[in-house]
C-alpha cells in the first residue's frame, strides 16, 4: 500500500472514530430555535450618520478599495526594462485581461479606452471577494475578551454578500453601457440597434418591448449574480463550519462535517472568488461593447 493511501485511511479513520465518540460521549441534543443563521449577516450600524453610517460591509469596502490603489501603486512602482517577477505576473495579469475579457468584446480602439475602468473593476471585486473569505473581527454581536478589551469575534463576511454593493456597480455599468451607445451611435441610432436584424412591420410592436425589458435585466444580471454566489458559498461555509450543528441541537455534526466546509472553503477561495469577478467583468466589457454595434 502506497504512502498516501495509508495517510488517507488514518485521516478517514481519525475523522470516522471522532465522529463515533462524539456521538458516545454528547449524543443528540435539542433543536436550537435561538440561533438564526440570518443574524450573521446583520449589519450592525458601529457609527450612527443616516444614509452614510458604517457598518462591517463599508469597513470591507474600504479595505477592498485601499488594496485595490495600493497593489496599483505597488506594481506600478515596480516595472523595471527587465521584468522582476512582480512585473510578470502583472504583465500575465494584463494579457488575461486584456485577451479573455476585452479581446473578442471590444474593437482594439474601445479596449485602449475601457481598460482601465474594466481592469479596476476586475481588481476591486477580486479582492472584495478574497478578503470575504478571510476571518476578521468584524463580528459585534459576539465579542471574546482579550486582556480586559472586548473584541469583536472573528467572522467571514463580504461587502458583496450584501446585495446594496453589486447593485450599486451594476447601475454604473448600466449608466456608462448606455451612454457608451448613445455617444457612440447618436440617440436614434442607438434605439434602433436595440432591435435585432430582420424585424420588420407588426413584430416590432413585440419584440422592441422585449429588448428594451432584456436591456434593464441586466441590471439584475449583473446583481443577483454576483450577490447570490457570494452570499450562498459563506452561509455553505458556516452551515459546514458548525452552525449546523448548533441549528440541529446535534453537536458531533460540527466534527463530521468538518473535511467538507474545508474543501468548499477553499473551493470558494481558489475558485469562486476569481469567477465571480471575472464574470461581472465580462458582462461589463460585452454590454459596453455591444451598445456600440448596430445589431
Amino acid at each position: 500500500m502506497s504512502k498516501t493511501k495509508k495517510t488517507l485511511l488514518w485521516i478517514g479513520g481519525i475523522w470516522l472514530g471522532g465522529t463515533i465518540l462524539l456521538v458516545a460521549l454528547l449524543g443528540f441534543g435539542h433543536k436550537n430555535n435561538s440561533f438564526q443563521i440570518q443574524n450573521e449577516f446583520k449589519l450592525t450600524p458601529w457609527v450612527h450618520l443616516g444614509l452614510l453610517s458604517i457598518n462591517r460591509a463599508v469597513l470591507y469596502l474600504f479595505l477592498a478599495s485601499i488594496l485595490t490603489v495600493a497593489s496599483m501603486v505597488f506594481i506600478a512602482g515596480r516595472m523595471q526594462m527587465r521584468p522582476n517577477k512582480v512585473q510578470t505576473i502583472v504583465e500575465a495579469s494584463y494579457s488575461f485581461i486584456r485577451d479573455q475579457i476585452l479581446k473578442g468584446n471590444m474593437s482594439d480602439a474601445m479596449i485602449n479606452r475601457w481598460f482601465p475602468f474594466i481592469g479596476a473593476l476586475f481588481l476591486f471585486l477580486w479582492w472584495s471577494n478574497i478578503i470575504g473569505y478571510l476571518p476578521l473581527p468584524t463580528n459585534t454581536q459576539e465579542k471574546f475578551t482579550l486582556f480586559g478589551a472586548h473584541i469583536p469575534a472573528f467572522a467571514l463576511y463580504a461587502a458583496t454578500a450584501n446585495i446594496s454593493v453589486p447593485l450599486a456597480l451594476a447601475i454604473i455599468v448600466f449608466i456608462l453601457f448606455n451612454v457608451e451607445g448613445v455617444r457612440s451611435q447618436g440617440p436614434i441610432g442607438y434605439v434602433k440597434s436595440l432591435i435585432p436584424a430582420g424585424v420588420h412591420g407588426p413584430m416590432l410592436l413585440l419584440i422592441f418591448p422585449l429588448e428594451v425589458i432584456s436591456t434593464f435585466m441586466r441590471l439584475i444580471s449583473l446583481t443577483v449574480r454576483l450577490f447570490a454566489n457570494i452570499l450562498a458559498g459563506h452561509m455553505i461555509i458556516l452551515f459546514m463550519a458548525g452552525g449546523l450543528a448548533v441549528i440541529l441541537g446535534l453537536s458531533f455534526l460540527g466534527w463530521a462535517v468538518l473535511p467538507a466546509g474545508i474543501a468548499i472553503y477553499l473551493f470558494e477561495l481558489g475558485l469562486i472568488a476569481t469567477l465571480q469577478a471575472f464574470i461581472f467583468a465580462v458582462l461589463t466589457a460585452i454590454y459596453i461593447g455591444g451598445a456600440t454595434t448596430h445589431h
